[in-house]
């Protein structure tokens, strides 16, 4: 009675485990394309933390940076390089590294507490710093 047993449960195990080979795998994250400043290993919810600390310093929203795809004008085409102000950007991005660089790396080294710059130091919620 228990051989039965047993061999029943190791079909219905070989049976569970064969139809898992079947089962859809998860798809992976889809990478970022294009990009040229942030790490190209950054994940999508590393990603997602810049580009809101982006629309709350500039007090815009993701169209002011990204340009919309051709064939469906209510998405958004993120690897675009169409609009000007993407590349103004990865400047920006580039100037405050250096400048955190240059002038806060030593100080954060030490000990001091000192805070880096960072979009909204010069922004505050503005498109263009100091108005």
């Amino acid at each position: 009675m228990n051989y039965k047993k047993t061999i029943v449960m190791a079909l219905l195990a070989c049976f569970a485990f064969s139809l898992s080979a079947f089962m859809p795998k998860p798809e992976p994250e889809p990478k970022a394309k294009n990009l040229k400043v942030l790490p190209k290993n950054i994940s999508k919810e590393e990603l997602d933390k810049v580009m809101d600390d982006f629309k709350l310093a500039l007090g815009v929203r993701c169209s002011h940076c990204h340009a919309s795809m051709k064939d469906n004008p209510r998405k958004m085409d993120f690897a675009s390089d169409e609009k000007p102000e993407k590349e103004t950007a990865r400047k920006m991005m580039r100037m405050t590294a250096k400048i955190n660089k240059k002038y806060f790396q030593n100080a954060l080294q030490e000990g001091k507490t000192i805070t880096q710059i960072a979009c909204i130091t010069c922004h505050n919620g503005k498109t263009e710093p100091g108005k």
